[in-house]
């Protein structure tokens, strides 16, 4: 055949006649004709093989083209054919291709039968992918599970068969069928069948699930060897950039395919191929494009961490994106540079280069701590995080990244807050310095090393050159004085000189030249120059014929030297000094001399000797160089390590501080965060690990589970060896956190061990061990035992048992003889044995009788006597003993009122007993000291005197025993009522059930339910009535012991200027404050009083103890202290901090539980949020964010609390002003609050009476979050604040709101945008000129209005209400109706606690009281406030 195979672009192009020697399929054959053709082709393809398809082409082909209506078997058959047939050609090919005898016809054939078989099954595979992507889309479940895509045959699975048809194609190509094409160049349509194909295969969805791996493989290794073989590589660079950007589920395919070819196939060209064909994008475009986005940063991101070194190199084509619009980018790089940082840029030992290019990727990475976008800077912080726990972040940036990590503390998403705490917790775990951090300890040693390191540089450095003169300068000196003494010497003056001179002259025999050299050198610069000129006339004698004694033209013996001669000699002396030692090291040879043999020998030695010394100095340089360097390098550690830890403190302030946000894992990042510093020793972890406390309390569960986790690592497991010594250990770390702790960390302490006693963690030993602590068998300090007993009392809370089988110790122990040595152990002992029945409290329906002691128990006669012996003595600890052993008293004791009247009359008789003794001294009084002020006795004012501390100590058991008489009543006996009740109608219903007769079941029972129901209604009213009249007529009439007390408790806080002691007023008027709680009438007749104290009080604790105490009247007593309101709200600005955050305290519970109107002065409680103590301020703040959880209420009052602290006469300034509403306006997050409060805000415009009020009303519009139906609001309502626009400060705030809602704006709304804002700067420019708006307003009028006919309406209403006085700045009044008679005008705001009152009375005037109250009707006893 002859015929030449062109691979067509489309099906129907082989119908078509081409060129010459072309091949055209001659006839499409029918359905039935297939299946008979396919047959032939199948007898043929068993005699010729693969050849046979050059004959049987049409037969294939026109199963193709009618691949939608011809039998699934014929597909399946045809399919099969074609993969043997090319599993056959591959097999037979090898050997052709390497006959020599190989034809040109032969060839033809050959490549026919491979371009027509490869095309035949790669259009097939198309089709049957087709198709079975089309029936597992019509066979999908409407739950949303496919079922299996298969074809009509059963045993048909195109899964397998797809991967059979790959594997063919994958073997014929890995033969070196190049050599079939002319030049060995495959065609391009070959190439794209067989990839087209390939990708085909991938668009399916189901590509990447587990099923198709066997596909997903077969896929990447054929484009592999297409890529490889057949020069594929740019087709396959832009159909893989192509592919991404529509299917986002080929990221991972790809990913493992590019890593196929970069690694097996070594085509790593690719890599950088495809990287600079997604960074040839347009930034911009792919900002816009958000499925191509996610799939190309999939694709690098995943690409990086499997073959990071490759991508290295084409990094620097990607960066434009750094810096582009889209952050999903600059996360996928900052990712690559991360794992390349990690993975190749990892270690000490890299190049310079390679060093530099790690360097940018850090800084670059650094840089984007700061980006714009929160998921990038969050990313950064997780990439760093990865990078410190390889260890592959070098030394020299560890600083530097942890003072940005706690920069980004501060961050306002709680996603880089989490992060931030997660890389510090990283950097704490990979700290190259130590596993124990203090800065204290790193700060003393480092100064220590720092003083040594300037020790040993003073040493090392060299000491200051001294002033060098050369020899021949001290010879040029020398020269005339010299010159002189030699021409004296030469020419003689006397013959005594002479013979003198001869015998100053003779050398011993044992000199040698250089010993007699260095003397004339010593002589010349000693100026003895006469004794030098001697001593060279004699070694010119002696040594003639030696250096530097040697004279030309001179005889040794001769006379006849001249001056000349002598100077040139001293001068070589002097001068020539070691030229003279190298010289003189080598003997002369012409010496005859055999004595100086040995000298020579010596002179070596000498020689050799500095050598040697020379060698050690060097070497001891040389060690004391390293320890320099050593030395260096420890100081510099430290420093390192000090400036880490100083900055991990600095963290440990701002993580406590993110305790408490709203931000769930936030808090549990910080409380794990925690944890590690104490781990490592950090003594400000202390802070954070008690401030975490409270969150024990939380509602969410996860915050509570790891604040319980937290403690239990950081106390539960101990590494002891024993269970003794884990036991001594952890009762240890618990009693740390206990001393000098808050009542309420003690609380909180105690639902943790509550937990951790549920859950059996808390083992015998240690309770053995606090048991001992306690009674004193082991060793400990006084604070170690009060946290013991307190701890027992917490283990009682869970396991009552613990105490109450321990009563008699604990009794004996703490309350026994020496009760009076430590009045804080006896009050914790009776904190802890009050435990014994917090668990046995009476239930609703329990009939069981409540747990109590009878009255002559050890317990009660230890506290009688604890209390009676030690009233006389003034003790600071005997008071809050007192109050705790009163409650214990009426807790567990049988008839505790009996104990207590004995109690306070045993007192009371005390009392008396001290002001007879003192009137019945015949000496006069002592004078008052500071120690020991006195007063008159309340019965006989002039009968004696008696220590103060004898009636605070008095009135403290007074109130005491009057507040848990009442508590005893409402709480105890009317549970014994009700349970003795219940006992008693549970008998009389047994008896009526035996005296049952022949009554109808149904309606026996139905009657006896309803009398039930009503006895019991009636009986417990009848019960509660019973109580409040015992409070009411009994507790306080004469016959009762309170009754007494009372009138020295009234004379007390009546006379504020005649006791001046402040412990004594301070327990009087708390005294009174509790006795106020028993009854009605005697509340209401003494509650002005109460109040007088507490407007003039100077006592800070008597002001905060009296608003506490206030607190509980207003709910036991709501409609008394209803009227008194403004007095409450007023202590909100007393000058004491404990005074305001008492009342807040108290305000905020009122307020919270509804028990207090939510009126104008909650502006009082918004002002708190600015005040100098942080706890008020975090209390206010708590206040505002609890209260906007219960509906509209923060909306509802935020326009009220605008128009109080804007008013120039009672609100605040500008500046807190601004921090108040910004805190408030941050609850303010639905849109219909949001518009509604937009055009309040601008009506308010109208009334606003000065500027500071244009400007306060501009910056609460600002601060809103604004939505499009807003900015119609606006509009509406410009002429309101128009002319205000002047104001440049107006002005701003307005363009502010602008900018807020450009921020995603759609088109539509852009333009009104853009309108408004051009009003805005017109108004700005010119101010408000109606004609010259009058344009620009139609457009805004002709606008759609959301709301209808409604907003229409509420336009009117606001034109309406903007028409009246402007000179109030009030909000704006409602219409009234018709049946309201009159209004009265409000003209200025009023707080009742801001009028001046006159200091000098004691009482308030009767006019005074207020006389309107407001009932609040209860149904019943239970909902009566106690």
């Amino acid at each position: 055949m002859t015929f030449e195979f062109s691979i067509p672009l489309s099906l129907t192009d082989l119908l078509k006649s081409g060129g010459v020697n072309q091949y055209v399929v001659r006839e499409v054959l029918s359905k039935s004709e297939c299946a008979a053709d396919i047959n032939v082709l199948k007898l043929a393809f068993r005699t010729k093989g693969p050849l046979a398809f050059l004959e049987h082409f049409d037969a294939p082909y026109s199963v193709l083209y009618n691949f939608r209506t011809v039998d699934a078997e014929l597909k399946e058959e045809t399919l099969e054919l074609l993969v043997t047939g090319i599993l056959r050609l591959s097999r037979d090919l090898p050997s052709i291709l390497d006959s020599v005898t190989l034809s040109a016809t032969e060839r033809k054939e050959y490549l026919n039968t491979v371009k027509m078989t490869c095309y035949l099954l790669t259009q097939l595979t198309e089709a049957f992918e087709a198709e079975y992507y089309k029936s597992s889309l019509a066979n999908l479940a409407p739950s949303g599970k496919g079922k299996k895509g298969k074809s009509t045959s059963s045993l048909f699975d195109w899964e397998v068969e797809r991967e059979k048809a790959l594997q063919a194609l994958i073997q014929l190509l890995q033969l070196d069928i190049r050599r079939l094409w002319n030049m060995t160049v495959v065609e391009e349509e070959f190439v794209s069948i067989l990839t087209c194909c390939c990708y085909k295969i991938l668009e399916n969805s189901s590509i990447g699930h587990v099923k198709c791996r066997p596909t997903r493989d077969a896929v990447a290794h054929l484009l592999g060897i297409m890529v490889k073989r057949y020069n594929h590589m740019l087709g396959a660079r832009l159909k893989i950039t192509q592919l991404l950007q529509h299917f986002e589920h080929l990221a991972p395919v790809f990913v493992h395919a590019v890593s196929l070819w970069a690694t097996e196939y070594g085509m790593k060209a690719i890599v950088g191929e495809i990287m600079r064909e997604i960074g040839q994008k347009s930034p911009d475009e792919l900002a816009k494009e958000s499925s191509g986005v996610k799939a190309y940063a999939a694709f690098l991101a995943e690409l990086s961490e499997k073959i990071p070194g490759i991508m290295l190199p084409s990094m620097s084509v990607l960066l434009d994106h750094v810096d582009g619009e889209s952050y999903t980018m600059r996360n996928t790089i900052l990712s690559m540079m991360g794992e390349m940082v990690v993975q190749v840029l990892k270690g000490d030992d890299l190049e310079e280069s390679v060093k530099d290019t790690r360097d940018e990727f850090l800084e670059t990475l650094k840089l984007h701590l700061h980006d714009v976008h929160s998921f990038v800077r969050s990313k950064v912080l997780q990439i760093f995080t990865r990078i410190v726990q390889e260890r592959a972040l070098p030394l020299a940036c560890f600083q530097s990244v942890v003072t940005l990590t706690v920069e980004r503390l501060l961050d306002k998403s709680a996603n880089a807050c989490k992060n931030a705490i997660q890389l510090l917790m990283a950097f704490l775990a990979n700290n190259p310095f130590s596993w124990k951090l203090s800065s204290e300890d790193l700060n003393g040693l480092l100064q220590t090393e720092t003083a040594n390191l300037r020790e040993m540089k003073e040493k090392q450095k060299p000491a200051p050159p001294a002033l060098v003169i050369e020899a021949w300068e001290e010879w040029d000196a020398m020269v005339p004085e010299l010159l002189s003494t030699v021409k004296t010497m030469l020419q003689g003056q006397s013959e005594e000189e002479d013979e003198e001179t001869e015998q100053k002259e003779e050398l011993d025999e044992e000199e040698t030249a250089e010993n007699v050299s260095q003397d004339i050198v010593k002589l010349l610069k000693q100026a003895s120059y006469k004794k030098a000129v001697q001593r060279a006339l004699a070694a010119l004698q002696k040594f003639g014929r030696v250096p530097p004694f040697e004279i030309e033209q001179v005889d040794v013996g001769s006379e006849d030297v001249t001056e000349e001669n002598l100077m040139s000699v001293l001068a070589l002396i002097f001068k020539g000094e070691p030229d003279i030692k190298v010289k003189i090291e080598e003997p002369a040879p012409e010496e005859p001399n055999n004595a100086e043999q040995p000298e020579e020998g010596t002179e070596h030695a000498s020689a050799e000797i500095p050598t040697c010394q020379a060698q050690e100095e060097e070497d001891s340089k040389k060690d004391e160089l390293s320890d320099l360097a050593k030395k260096e390098m420890l100081v510099q550690y430290l420093k390192d390590a000090y400036a880490f830890t100083v900055k991990i403190e600095d963290a440990i302030t701002l993580i406590s501080e993110m305790l408490y946000q709203n931000s769930i894992s936030v808090v549990q990042e910080a409380i794990e965060f925690f944890v590690m510093v104490t781990e490592f020793g950090m003594a400000q972890a202390v802070v954070g690990v008690r401030k975490m406390l409270p969150l024990v309390w939380s509602k969410e569960p996860g915050v509570k589970e790891a604040v319980i986790d937290a403690y239990r690592r950081l106390y539960l497991s101990p590494k002891k060896d024993t269970q003794k010594s884990s036991a001594l250990t952890l009762v240890q770390n618990l009693s740390t956190v206990m001393i000098n702790a808050s009542l309420g960390t003690i609380q909180c302490l105690e639902e943790i061990i509550y937990e951790f006693v549920k859950a059996d963690e808390i083992k015998p030993p240690v309770i053995q061990v606090l048991w001992e602590q306690f009674t004193g068998k082991s060793p400990c300090s006084v604070l170690e035992r009060r946290a013991a007993v307190i701890l027992l009392g917490m283990v009682a809370r869970a396991e009552p048992e613990v105490v109450g089988s321990n009563l008699e110790t604990l009794v004996n122990v703490g309350l026994g003889e020496k009760v009076h040595e430590d009045y804080q152990l006896a009050c914790d002992v009776c904190s802890t044995i009050s435990k014994i029945s917090d668990s046995e409290k009476p239930k609703l329906g329990n009939s069981g009788a409540p747990f109590r002691l009878p009255k002559d128990h050890l317990l009660f006669t230890s506290l009688r006597s604890a209390i009676t012996e030690g009233y006389a003595k003034h003790h600071n600890y005997y008071l809050p003993f007192t109050d705790r052993a009163i409650a214990l008293i009426y807790q567990l004791a049988e008839n505790p009122d009996e104990i207590c009247t004995d109690i306070l009359r045993h007192c009371y008789v005390q009392v008396q007993e001290e002001v007879m003794q003192e009137k019945n001294e015949i000496e006069p009084p002592a004078v008052n000291s500071e120690d020991k002020q006195t007063l008159s006795s309340a019965d006989n004012s002039n009968a004696g005197k008696l220590p103060t501390y004898l009636l605070s100590h008095l009135f403290s058991l007074v109130g005491s025993v009057a507040l848990q008489q009442v508590v005893h009543l409402e709480n105890a006996v009317s549970a014994e009522l009700r349970r003795r009740r219940m006992i008693r109608e549970e008998q009389e219903a047994k008896k009526d059930a035996r005296n049952k007769h022949r009554k109808s079941k149904d309606n026996n029972e139905s009657g006896l339910d309803e009398e039930m129901g009503l006895v019991g209604a009636s009986a417990e009213d009848t019960e509660a009535e019973l109580v409040r009249k015992i409070c009411e007529t009994e507790l306080l009439n004469a016959q009762n012991l309170l009754s007494v007390f009372v009138p020295m408790v009234l004379k007390v806080c009546n006379n504020p200027g005649k006791y001046k002691d402040s412990d004594l007023t301070t327990i009087a008027s708390f005294t009174l404050a509790k006795l106020l709680m028993i009854s009605t009438d005697f509340c209401e007749s003494h509650l002005r009083l109460l109040f007088t104290i507490l407007e003039k009080s100077p006592l800070p604790t008597e002001r905060s103890n009296l608003i506490i105490a206030l607190g509980d009247l207003a709910i036991r007593f709501p409609n008394l202290i209803e009227p008194w309101t403004a007095n409450l709200y007023a202590r909100l600005r007393d000058s004491s901090p404990s005074v305001r955050l008492s009342a807040g305290l108290v305000l905020n519970y009122l307020i919270l539980k509804d028990m207090v109107k939510v009126k104008g002065q909650i502006s009082e409680m918004a002002v708190l949020i600015i005040d100098p103590d942080q706890e008020v301020a975090g209390l206010a703040r708590n206040f505002f964010n609890m209260l906007s959880k219960k509906g509209n209420t923060v909306y509802n009052l935020v326009p009220d609390i605008i128009s109080r602290l804007s008013d120039p006469d009672c609100g605040v300034d500008e500046e807190a002003f601004q921090t108040i509403l910004r805190e408030l306006l941050s609850y303010i997050t639905k849109d219909k609050q949001t518009e509604s409060l937009v055009e309040k805000l601008c009506q308010r415009f109208r009334t606003a009476r000065s500027e500071r009020q244009w400007r306060d009303l501009a910056y609460c519009l600002s601060l809103l979050p604004f939505t499009d139906r807003c900015i119609r609001k606006m509009q509406e309502n410009f002429e309101c604040f128009g002319d205000k626009l002047t104001e440049e400060a107006v002005y701003q705030s307005f363009m502010t709101v602008v900018s807020k809602l450009r921020r995603g704006a759609k088109q539509d709304v852009k333009v009104m945008i853009d309108e408004f804002e051009q009003k805005i700067t017109i108004c700005h420019n010119k101010g408000l000129d109606m004609d010259e708006l009058e344009q620009t307003t139609m457009s805004a009028k002709k606008e759609p209005k959301a709301g209808g006919k409604k907003d229409q309406t509420a336009n009117r209403r606001h034109k309406s209400l903007t028409n009246g006085d402007e000179s109030d700045y009030i909000t704006p009044k409602p219409r009234t109706r018709r049946n309201v008679r009159s209004a009265k005008k409000k003209a200025v705001v009023v707080f009742t606690s801001d009028e001046e009152e006159d200091e000098s009375e004691a009482e308030v005037d009767e006019d005074e009281t207020p006389k309107v109250t407001t009932p609040i009707l209860r149904s019943s006893r239970r909902t009566r406030a106690r």
